[in-house]
């Protein structure tokens, strides 16, 4: 797992300006799709696979892959305009819970794709502290107001700037780290 992590990492890493980047959709399944497969291509035989397995996580079950794409297609027509809505779009997005592993690394890159076309910002992932992201996540499909506000304090207008996107993806694979003193 740890070089599936590294090499996945390192990918992710090189996205930072990079043609493939710029050719992703914003927004779309099909978007997050690509940034999965960029991400895991050659790492999991499902790199940007949509899953056909019902998954869960402590205690709490994604949508059922019988109704999937139905959902994924719900939330592809979700509106984008403002900052609550597209906050609302990427806790749905985490519900679904697409791909059978990787879902919250590809899907931190997806939001700020999203932020940054439709909003000319970004998250600062370094400025989120990993409990309290994961609390905020977890409550999230009840009320989606912590993570909204957790999120709205980490953003900036620095779309272009290498360090914020190389500190996020740092602070991005460490919240999937497993944490041993929990």
């Amino acid at each position: 797992m740890q070089d599936i992590d590294k090499m996945s990492k390192e990918r992710a890493l090189k996205l930072f300006g990079s043609s493939e980047l710029a050719d992703f959709e914003v927004g779309t399944t099909r978007g997050l799709q690509q940034i999965h497969e960029y991400l895991f291509k050659g790492l999991y035989g499902f790199a940007g696979d949509i899953r056909d397995k019902d998954i869960s996580k402590g205690g709490f079950r994604f949508a059922s892959h019988l109704y999937l794409s139905e959902s994924l297609d719900k939330i592809e027509r979700l509106p984008e305009s403002s900052f609550e809505e597209i906050v609302a779009k990427y806790v749905e997005m985490n519900i679904a819970h697409p791909f059978m592993e990787g879902n919250g690394r590809s899907m931190r890159i997806w939001l700020d794709i999203i932020l940054k076309k439709n909003l000319q910002t970004c998250v600062d992932w370094s400025k989120i502290d990993k409990m309290s992201y994961m609390n905020a996540m977890e409550r999230s499909p009840v009320n989606n107001l912590e993570i909204r506000e957790l999120l709205k304090g980490a953003i900036t207008s620095k779309i272009n700037d290498a360090q914020v996107f190389m500190k996020g993806i740092e602070q991005s694979y460490y919240y999937e780290e497993e944490d041993l003193y929990r």
